[in-house]
């Protein structure tokens, strides 16, 4: 099993952002996902998350309004289209599933500044 993350990068406060998370060695789509984030000095945290079909989302109070979790399972990926974007939006971001721990990625760094 392994999880593969994308799309971070330096966006300016106000920007957006693509991430992808390629999922392998597992039935990608009998699984709830979620987006987690860690900033420097803090826990990991949920950012979003989305049923196995795809039709039913979540997110945490912070970035609602603003990110949109979607996936494609059959190309077993996940996304997080992030708008509007804030410094405090700042982290590592990963994939994983929620009620099951798979081997964390790599994760895909966002750094939102001016």
């Amino acid at each position: 099993v392994q999880l593969v993350e994308s799309g971070g990068g330096l966006v300016e406060p106000g920007g957006s952002l693509r991430l992808s998370c390629v999922g392998f060695g597992f039935t990608f789509s009998n699984y709830y996902m979620s987006w987690y984030r860690q900033a420097p000095g803090k826990e990991r945290e949920l950012v979003a998350r989305i049923s196995g079909a795809g039709g039913d989302a979540n997110y945490a109070d912070s970035v609602k309004g603003r990110f949109t979790i979607t996936r494609d399972n059959a190309k077993s990926t996940l996304y997080l289209q992030m708008n509007s974007l804030k410094p405090e939006d700042t982290a590592v971001y990963y994939c994983n599933g929620l009620s099951i721990r798979f081997p964390w990625g790599q994760g895909t760094q966002v750094t939102v500044s001016s």
